[in-house]
């Protein structure tokens, strides 16, 4: 059994190159490892997608190939997500779609990718059900959590881990843990 204190969290966002369903690609990861003790740890990444960014993802982002042609490949840097997200739960707001993404970069270099999953969505309309949005910067800006670099993957990311540790301030472990999903 594991106790409540060994407990960690990976907060994780991505930003992606846009296009058609999984056929995206990573431009930036960031992930704000927390245990219950509150060591919070952080990997931030930017990665050459070596495919084009859409527009419209450039112009929210800020991000272009150009700024991304001397980063690693996701290649050179799934080991190092790999074992910084290792035996902790993938927590990230909108889950599916971050998990989806990142597990399907994985793939596509040969290797498997699970952790148990959590989504901030999800949690926040049990611990905040009159919310009238869970869109993360709407949903942040009513709880009173400033978003600094946002959409930028260590922006958002920061601003999910502050969402989580309010969430977890207002729900019991036993609770939380309903919410806590194997991936598919």
């Amino acid at each position: 059994m594991i106790e409540t204190t060994d407990i960690i969290y990976s907060i994780v966002d991505i930003e992606t190159t846009g296009g058609k369903f999984n056929q995206e690609k990573i431009t930036e990861i960031a992930i704000f490892k927390i245990k219950n003790d509150g060591n919070i740890s952080v990997y931030h990444q930017l990665i050459n997608p070596k495919k084009k960014i859409q527009l419209f993802v450039e112009r929210l982002t800020g991000l272009n190939n150009f700024m991304l042609k001397n980063e690693p490949v996701f290649e050179e840097i799934a080991g190092d997500i790999y074992d910084f997200t290792k035996n902790s739960i993938f927590v990230a707001h909108n889950v599916n779609f971050d998990f989806r993404v990142l597990r399907n970069e994985f793939s596509q270099i040969g290797k498997k990718f699970d952790r148990d999953l959590l989504c901030t969505i999800e949690l926040s309309k049990k611990v905040f059900p009159d919310m009238k949005s869970y869109s993360l910067g709407k949903l942040v800006s009513n709880l009173g959590i400033k978003i600094k670099n946002r959409h930028r993957a260590d922006g958002d990311a920061k601003a999910t881990l502050d969402l989580f540790i309010l969430l977890k301030s207002k729900i019991s472990q036993k609770e939380l843990d309903k919410y806590i999903k194997k991936a598919v």
